[in-house]
């Protein structure tokens, strides 16, 4: 039976994106599309190819993700190539649907439990990629925020006035990565779990959380290397700053809940950049609509692709019998999750 809170989330998106139409149309009411589209085409050859190996290495960093999850399950025995076109699809449709990282689950649910997972282990899976990013947002975050806590203050008017004060964000950023070393040391030093009212933090083995840092901060420095390389040098505020503003642009839409962000990001990371001039004006949007169309667009068209193709296959492959993987049995943990509980909440409703 559905309740207040299954049409709650769908309406704050639909609310989000109503409100940031209404105001990146203000914004944007004056722009000609001839100039932004002059903009595009004005954009170097090599720095467009740098957009698209930022892409790449993105999606490469995503693939890692479930590499890691599955490392930390104890599996083995699927081809990194199944993992990578699983992620990619995965990644490439939940981005343009909604919720990004914390969404896809039955596109991973269908491809792993064909390789012999349970939906145990899926759910942990998708767990543990949705915290390995919230893990890199964090490290970036901190980082940024020690370095160059003066960033925030772009943000006037959108974040919390106390936010956007130097010294406040310092502290937020030392407390960021606060949150980051506990996450190490817990892991390093095989601490008790930690919770936080329902939220149960298992630390996993180090060899997992050494990867999750890396891969996390890769695939987000990634994403942000296409504005990076999108935008012309008389309105780059430098790498530091397009990390801030993206990481801040990134984080706002997810909170949304606007399906892939729409209008959300695009108003936060304009307002952000602080340009007033209309030609400059028109290069940043030519750099957003580039991220839209390398980050999302291009890779939700191949993933339809795919999962038709995938599809097919596996109704080819009903009239054989299926072969079941040696996959390590649950129990299996991550970040918030207890696997036992998720087998008997699927076996009441099943997916």
């Amino acid at each position: 039976m559905k309740t207040i809170k299954d049409f709650a989330w769908p309406l704050i998106g639909i609310l989000a994106i109503a409100i940031s139409g209404y105001f990146l149309y203000q914004e944007l009411k004056t722009t000609s599309m001839a100039a932004v589209w002059g903009a595009i085409v004005a954009i170097p050859p090599h720095r467009m190819a740098m957009a698209g190996l930022s892409t790449l290495i993105a999606y490469a960093a995503l693939a890692w993700y479930d590499r890691i999850a599955l490392l930390h399950l104890g599996v083995r025995g699927i081809s990194w190539f199944f993992v990578a076109v699983c992620s990619f699809t995965t990644y490439a449709l939940s981005h343009n649907i909604g919720a990004s990282v914390f969404s896809g689950a039955l596109v991973r649910y269908r491809a792993y439990t064909a390789k012999g997972l349970s939906a145990a282990q899926v759910a942990v899976l998708v767990a543990l990629c949705s915290f390995t990013f919230f893990l890199g947002t964090i490290l970036l975050g901190g980082i940024v925020l020690v370095v160059e806590p003066q960033l925030l203050s772009r943000l006037k008017g959108i974040l919390p006035g106390f936010l956007t004060d130097p010294k406040t964000a310092l502290i937020v950023g030392i407390g960021l990565l606060a949150f980051v070393a506990l996450y190490v040391a817990g892991s390093i030093l095989r601490l008790p779990p930690l919770h936080i009212r329902k939220f149960k933090l298992e630390y996993p083995r180090p060899a997992i959380m050494g990867r999750q840092l890396l891969a996390a901060p890769l695939e987000l420095l990634g994403a942000a290397g296409i504005l990076y390389f999108a935008l012309p040098e008389a309105v780059n505020p430098g790498w530091i700053a397009v990390i801030a503003i993206f990481l801040a642009s990134f984080s706002v839409a997810l909170v949304s809940n606007a399906p892939g962000g729409l209008g959300v990001f695009e108003l936060v990371f304009i307002t952000a950049m602080q340009i007033t001039d209309p030609g400059q004006k028109d290069a940043i949007i030519a750099a957003v609509i580039v991220f839209r169309v390398f980050y999302f667009w291009i890779p939700a068209l191949i993933s339809v692709v795919v999962v038709l193709l995938y599809e097919r296959s596996r109704l080819a492959d009903l009239a054989r019998a299926p072969q079941a993987s040696a996959v390590p049995a649950p129990p299996v943990v991550a970040p918030g999750l207890d696997a036992n509980r998720i087998e008997k909440k699927l076996e009441q409703k099943p997916l």
